[in-house]
């Protein structure tokens, strides 16, 4: 199926800004996941003193669409303030693109989620979170469905491989059916690492796999 891409669309597709990994970013995320056949990483540097987005970057796995907004949200988010970057609608980046076929809008609502993710990440990371609600079983749980258990392209908790999740005094523990030296172990609590350990209350994350 062909889609009517727009002229903006199709040259941020042809060629896309702010493409690439920053190592040691300030603040990053994923969002999506390749079994649904979109997925973005963003990743943030922030200048502490102005409280900006001092450099942006992005990854992503999917169509025309997804690459051009991607593209875009990093352009619109640039040089912002994380509140104000965080206030970027998926709307606000299609109307910048020139519009997006009906089917396609969910790649802009995905680029929006992963700068949003990526600014959570930074504020979590430096104490920044307003609320601050005790972390659950539930809330590490719902963080462990955007780890994907790349076997499969679907998440962790769908794919079953979370077999237990404890919280005692500050330490959670994350028991993964997946054996120490599989090939994929040290990506999957690396991944998990990401998503727990940020948490304000966390003061030791201990990830487990079977034998």
């Amino acid at each position: 199926m062909r889609f009517p891409y727009s002229e903006t669309v199709l040259e941020h597709f042809r060629h896309p800004r702010n493409v690439g990994k920053i190592e040691n970013p300030d603040g990053k995320a994923t969002e999506g996941s390749p079994a649904c056949g979109d997925m973005v990483a963003v990743y943030i540097k922030v200048d502490p003193k102005t409280n900006t987005i001092a450099d942006i970057k992005f990854e992503s796995y999917g169509c025309a669409s997804n690459i051009a907004t991607g593209s875009i949200i990093t352009e619109l988010a640039k040089g912002k303030t994380l509140d104000e970057a965080k206030n970027i609608s998926w709307k606000e980046a299609s109307e910048a693109l020139g519009g997006l076929p009906k089917l396609k809008v969910h790649c802009s609502v995905l680029a929006v989620e992963g700068l949003r993710s990526a600014i959570q990440n930074y504020e979590e990371r430096h104490g920044l979170v307003k609320e601050q609600k005790p972390t659950t079983v539930e809330v590490v749980r719902q963080r462990l469905k955007k780890v994907i258990n790349p076997l499969t392209g679907l998440n962790v908790v769908r794919t079953n491989l979370v077999k237990d999740i404890e919280i005692k005094d500050g330490t959670v523990r994350v028991l993964v059916d997946v054996p120490q030296d599989h090939q994929f172990a040290h990506a999957i609590k690396e991944d998990i690492t990401e998503r727990i350990e940020p948490l304000w209350d966390v003061k030791k994350l201990v990830v487990e796999f079977t034998e």
